[in-house]
C-alpha cells in the first residue's frame, strides 16, 4: 500500500486510515458529521495526493485530448479547466477527469487514484500522433482547501488573488513560499475553494503553513468520508459507484460533457444512443420514510418490482434526511416520481429529486 507525502501528518493528528485506490488515507478525524459541517460554513483540508496528474505536449496535444475525451477542449484557454470522461469504446465510462490547458502546446491532466494506469494506457494506446506524455501521479502532491472562507484564509500565503478566481480556472504563482504552483478553484464539495498542486518535497511545508494561515479561520483536517457527503450532496458522480465501465455518459446525465460537435472515442454510438432513446437514467432521490439508502440497495416501483438499484447513499448531514443516486428504467424518472427503496427487506418510500440536494 502506497503512502503519500503527508500520511505520517495524518497518523500524527490520530486519524483512522483506510486502504483507497492502493493507498493509507485518512477516512475521519473527529467525525464525518463535524467535518462536513467545517466545509459547509467555514474551511477544511483534503490531501488528496492520491489522484493522478499526467502531462500532455506538443503541437498535437490537443488534437489526442479531443479523440479520447468526450467533452470538447477546443474552447479552453491558457488557465482554463475542463470536465470530462474517457469513453472506452463500447459506450461505457473509463474514467473521469479534469483537463487544464497550460497553454496552447501543455495540458495537464488529473484522473482517479484507482485508474491512474488504466487511463495511461488507453490515452498512450491513442497516442499515434506524437505526443509527448508524462505520468508524473508519483511526484505531486494535492491539497484540496475547501470551504466559503478559502479565499479568506489562504490569501495571506499567496500572490494569486483568491477572491477573483472564478470557477474551474487556475493559475502559477507563489504559495507558502514555494514558487510555481499551481492554484485550480476547482474541488468536489460544492463549497467553494481550491486545490493547490505542490511536488512531494513541499508537502509537508504547504501543510503546515496553511495550517497556520487557516487557524484563526478555524481550519480542519478532513478525511475521505466527509469528502464522500459533501459530493454526494451536490450530487457530483463517483467513479466505480455511479459512472463506471458498464455505464454511459448520456445514462449517467453528463451529457453536458459529451460534445457532437466533433468526433471521439464512442461518438457514433452515443449519438445513436441518444436519437435512440435511453433506457435507464441515473437519478437522485430523497427519502420520504426513514431509512438510508446504500450502495447495490435495489430500487422498486409501487408493485416491489425491482427497477434498478442505489449507486451512492447517505443520511445528508447538511439536510438529516436519506439521500441517494442510482440508476432506473427511464420511466419512473420524473421528478416526484414514488420509488422505493429495499432497505432490510422493507421496500422504504422515496421520491425523485432535482440535483444539487443541498443548496447553499
Amino acid at each position: 500500500m502506497k503512502n503519500t507525502a503527508l500520511t505520517q501528518k495524518h497518523i500524527a493528528l490520530g486519524a483512522k486510515m483506510v486502504p483507497f485506490a492502493g493507498y493509507n488515507m485518512p477516512v475521519q478525524y473527529e467525525g464525518v458529521n463535524a467535518e462536513h459541517e467545517t466545509v459547509r460554513n467555514g474551511v477544511g483540508v483534503f490531501d488528496v495526493s492520491h489522484m493522478g496528474e499526467f502531462f500532455l505536449k506538443g503541437p498535437k496535444a490537443l488534437d489526442l485530448i479531443q479523440k479520447v475525451c468526450s467533452n470538447d477542449s477546443s474552447v479552453l484557454f491558457d488557465g482554463k479547466a475542463q470536465y470530462s470522461c474517457l469513453p472506452n469504446g463500447k459506450g461505457g465510462i473509463i474514467d473521469d477527469l479534469i483537463i487544464y490547458r497550460v497553454n496552447a502546446q501543455e495540458y495537464f491532466i488529473v484522473v482517479n487514484a484507482s485508474n491512474i494506469e488504466k487511463d495511461w494506457n488507453w490515452i498512450a494506446s491513442h497516442n499515434d500522433l506524437g505526443v509527448e506524455m508524462q505520468n508524473l501521479s508519483d511526484d505531486y502532491s494535492l491539497l484540496a482547501i475547501q470551504g466559503p472562507k478559502a479565499a479568506l484564509a489562504m490569501q495571506a500565503l499567496t500572490n494569486i488573488d483568491l477572491s477573483n478566481m472564478t470557477y474551474y480556472t487556475f493559475q502559477y504563482g507563489t504559495f507558502a513560499g514555494i514558487e510555481n504552483v499551481m492554484v485550480s478553484a476547482t474541488g468536489y464539495t460544492g463549497s467553494g475553494g481550491f486545490e493547490i498542486y505542490v511536488k512531494n518535497e513541499y508537502a509537508a511545508k504547504l501543510w503546515d503553513a496553511v495550517f497556520e494561515a487557516g487557524a484563526a479561520f478555524g481550519i480542519k483536517p478532513i478525511g475521505l468520508a466527509a469528502r464522500d457527503t459533501l459530493r454526494l450532496e451536490m450530487g457530483f458522480c463517483l467513479y466505480g459507484n455511479d459512472i463506471d465501465d458498464s455505464t454511459s455518459p448520456l445514462e449517467a446525465g453528463l451529457g453536458w460533457i459529451t460534445k457532437f460537435t466533433k468526433d471521439f472515442t464512442d461518438s457514433e454510438f452515443l449519438k445513436n444512443q441518444k436519437e435512440e432513446g435511453l433506457t435507464r437514467k441515473l437519478v437522485a432521490f430523497e427519502m420520504m420514510e426513514r431509512g438510508i439508502p446504500r450502495h447495490d440497495y435495489p430500487i422498486l416501483d409501487p408493485a416491489g418490482k425491482v427497477i434498478g438499484k442505489v449507486t451512492s447513499g447517505t443520511m445528508s448531514p447538511s439536510m438529516k434526511v436519506g439521500i441517494g443516486l442510482g440508476y432506473v428504467a427511464t420511466e419512473f424518472t420524473s421528478l416526484d416520481t414514488e420509488i422505493f427503496i429495499e432497505i432490510r427487506e422493507k421496500g422504504v418510500k422515496a421520491k425523485v429529486v432535482k440535483l444539487p440536494f443541498y443548496k447553499a
